[in-house]
């Protein structure tokens, strides 16, 4: 049954530890929820495969360090439900796809690999080695070793990562997309850029010490909850918090620590003391506001607001951008941001009061048109008062997946850098190619084009997390052979190529036993922590293999006889995995070593630690970008995608979406009140919405308006659902990522 409730204005305490239990009880029963909840995120025990929050050390860690959606990532993984072989001799393909992906993932845990020959209506089971001389037959058989595309997911482990990106450049491609294409792509990029890192410069402890913590584009109440804890602690010690985004949300108004007695019997800690209702694709104009603020407010008084000595020592770039900021055009920045000036300037005001200052974001910022020169400006500001390289200060972008900054790390990257080739080169004595391969965007086109014959997915749902869906989909029915690596079934097991594979594997949850005993994986967090995961369920089926296993056995048949690769001993030791990455990565010199003593290593950053910038000047860069905003014709609004409380990434646990008071529906658009009356509607009215793109449009039918307090003339709805409404050409400069915020919509009855 649908209904629909006023939106809360509190996140987390009980309710959240009633959704936790009740979601843990129903897929695995009390012994195991009991078991499973005690080990995650702990010393010896998991890695929780949902988001990439970091975990406490020592005595701040809780024994219970978990959220309500990390609760539900296992408990979907970890279900006692599965998926027989008769299961798939029942249902056919056209069968499967009638199910939603909701039921698909409810249905259990797949236990064996599973075939769809060419021409066959039915998935049938197969063994692994034949399984693998089929993957070796089609790949092998390619002239072209660029018809071959290698997705990888975030929950990939370090060591399968680094297999994979291994294998699939013993096999003579950098066809690498991954999912960070997706989602902080933009982020690597502008920070690479102007700080000389793609990752954040904010550590848990650093956090805390903020005086100014700025939320930008960001629901961490859903998304990263249990950075809400954080939150509460630099509230308490005296940080001033501010939200922007278009929507409220109650995960920044008050959060109820489900930790403390507090959070179950009182009102709960207010956390952001300003909101600031952001028209979409407003960031960059907002601060861009703010830098000619400060720059003002220093010319009144010299020495008081900018840090003049980091300026002069540590940065480029300052006197174009200063002379970019000496004016600015209010009547603009209004409309561009949708907010008044008065809020602006009480906004700039707190930057002026703070000495130490952290600016969060996610996919609010990072999935716009605009989104690398908007984080650029991000950057700006923080540059201009020395916010970075101190104790409470620094630009902390908030990544969503367990080990998506893990992945990079690890090589799985289209255009990774000639040092790590070189490296890579000379530890396994082969030839790794150097033309760059392919990211998810050019992907799709690819398929488009239909010049992919093989995709291979390790872990992910790609056919539903990709913009233009029906694009996607047919593009993968056009493939020779697809391949998935998986846990559970979604989409992309029922839009398959002429042949198609199900390779099911271990998940953080399983014990991961080999010849040389039990085998612990590694993840690298948001800030750049790297621990052990050590799984301690009885795996699903006794021939279940993990990532690692299934890779080597791949690379076995497909590239056996190319380099020093000794693929047998990583199956069995993943010990000799992390020998060889720390030859080969970044900063995982000694990693075996480093990783096994208990919480782990917090990896070096020179622009955090030393304020040492690895730019093209060995500086961090000031940028003068052109400000640019959306504007839209009459009738029509700016349309956001976004996750339910009840979903990480395409995986939905359920048709709950408690905060915005959404019950028992998907099929929602957020728009508010007073454009439903503009555009002649209703609060209830079932619409269709229709996106406008390069003279195109794509529509998704059959959605309940829902009258909701966000920005004027913007509008938010549920992904995946609404992918469909994405170009696969409407990217953001300079990422490539395909812009999921900012689309131009209009609403039919």
């Amino acid at each position: 049954m649908v209904e629909i409730d006023p939106p809360k204005r509190k996140a987390a305490g009980a309710p959240a530890v009633v959704s936790s239990f009740k979601h843990g009880l129903s897929e695995m029963g009390l012994a195991r929820t009991t078991r499973v909840f005690t080990a995650l995120n702990q010393d010896g025990g998991f890695d929780c495969p949902s988001c990439a929050w970091p975990d406490p050390h020592g005595k701040d860690k809780h024994s219970a360090e978990f959220c309500e959606n990390g609760a539900k990532a296992v408990a979907w993984e970890a279900t006692r439900k599965r998926v027989p072989r008769s299961f798939f001799a029942e249902h056919s393909i056209d069968q499967l796809n009638e199910i939603s992906e909701f039921e698909l993932g409810k249905l259990g845990r797949i236990t064996e690999p599973m075939y769809l020959r060419e021409g066959a209506s039915h998935y049938e089971a197969i063994g692994w080695d034949e399984a693998f001389r089929v993957v070796a037959r089609h790949l092998k058989g390619l002239e072209r070793r660029e018809d071959a595309v290698f997705y990888t997911s975030g929950r990939t482990s370090n060591e399968a990562a680094f297999l994979y990106q291994l294998f699939v450049r013993a096999y003579g491609t950098n066809n690498l997309p991954d999912c960070s294409n997706m989602c902080h792509e933009s982020s690597g990029t502008a920070l690479t850029k102007v700080i000389g890192s793609g990752k954040g410069a904010v550590t848990l402890d650093m956090l805390e010490e903020a005086e100014l913590i700025v939320v930008v584009g960001q629901n961490p109440g859903t998304n990263a909850p249990r950075m809400l804890s954080h939150l509460e602690v630099a509230r308490r010690k005296g940080a001033t918090i501010v939200a922007v985004n278009p929507l409220p949300e109650p995960g920044l108004m008050t959060f109820k620590n489900p930790q403390h007695v507090s959070g179950w019997i009182g009102k709960g800690t207010p956390l952001a003391e300003q909101h600031l209702q952001i028209r979409i694709g407003g960031d960059q104009a907002l601060f861009q506001a703010v830098g000619h603020l400060l720059l003002q407010a220093e010319a009144a008084a010299p020495g008081t607001v900018v840090d003049q000595t980091f300026i002069a020592d540590h940065t480029s770039g300052f006197e174009a951008y200063a002379s970019q900021m000496a004016e600015l055009d209010w009547p603009t920045i209004e409309r561009a941001t949708g907010l008044t000036r008065a809020e602006i300037e009480r906004f700039a005001q707190r930057f002026i009061e703070s000495k130490a200052t952290v600016i969060a974001w996610a996919m609010g910022l990072t999935q716009h048109r605009e989104a690398v020169a908007t984080i650029t400006e991000v950057v700006n500001v923080l540059l201009l008062q020395g916010n970075i390289g101190k104790p409470g200060a620094g630009p902390c972008p908030v990544r969503g997946h367990s080990n998506v900054q893990g992945d990079r790390s690890m090589g799985i990257w289209e255009r990774m850098p000639d040092a790590f080739l070189d490296r890579l080169e000379t530890e396994f004595a082969f030839i790794a190619p150097r033309k760059h391969g392919v990211d998810a965007a050019e992907t799709v086109h690819k398929l488009r084009d239909g010049t992919v014959r093989v995709f291979l997915g390790m872990g992910g749902n790609f056919a539903m997390a990709t913009p233009d869906t029906p694009v996607v989909h047919a593009g993968l029915r056009k493939c020779d052979l697809t391949v998935h690596v998986s846990t559970k079934l979604n989409r992309s097991h029922t839009v398959t190529g002429r042949e198609a594979l199900i390779l099911p594997t271990l998940g953080r949850t399983d014990r991961d036993t080999t010849e040389a005993g039990v085998q612990s994986v590694s993840v690298e967090d948001s800030q750049g922590a790297v621990h052990l995961s050590t799984g301690k369920l009885l795996p699903p089926a006794a021939d279940l293999r993990s990532e690692i296993a299934i890779v080597c056995g791949i690379a076995e048949a497909v590239v056996p006889e190319v380099g020093e690769i000794p693929w047998t001993d990583f199956a069995r030791d993943y010990s000799l995995i992390r020998h060889r990455i720390g030859r080969v990565a970044d900063g995982y010199e000694d990693y075996d070593e480093r990783v096994s003593v208990k919480g782990g290593f917090l990896l070096a950053h020179a622009a955090r630690d030393h304020r040492e910038f690895r730019t093209s000047d060995a500086r961090a860069q000031f940028s003068a970008n052109e400000l640019r905003w959306l504007d839209v014709p009459a009738g029509r609004l700016l349309l956001q995608t976004m996750r339910s409380h009840d979903q990480f990434n395409t995986t939905i646990y359920g048709l709950e979406d408690r905060y915005r008071g959404v019950h028992g529906t998907r099929q929602v658009v957020f728009v508010n009140p007073d454009d439903i009356a503009e555009l002649g509607l209703s609060d209830g009215q079932t619409v269709d919405i229709v996106s406008e793109f390069a003279g195109m449009e794509r529509r998704a039918n059959g959605f309940r308006v829902v009258s909701y307090p966000t920005a004027r003339g913007c509008a938010a709805a549920y992904y995946p659902e609404t992918n469909v409404l994405m170009s696969a050409d409407d990217l953001a400069k300079g990422s490539k990522t395909p812009v999921a915020k900012g689309l131009t919509i209009r609403l039919e009855p």
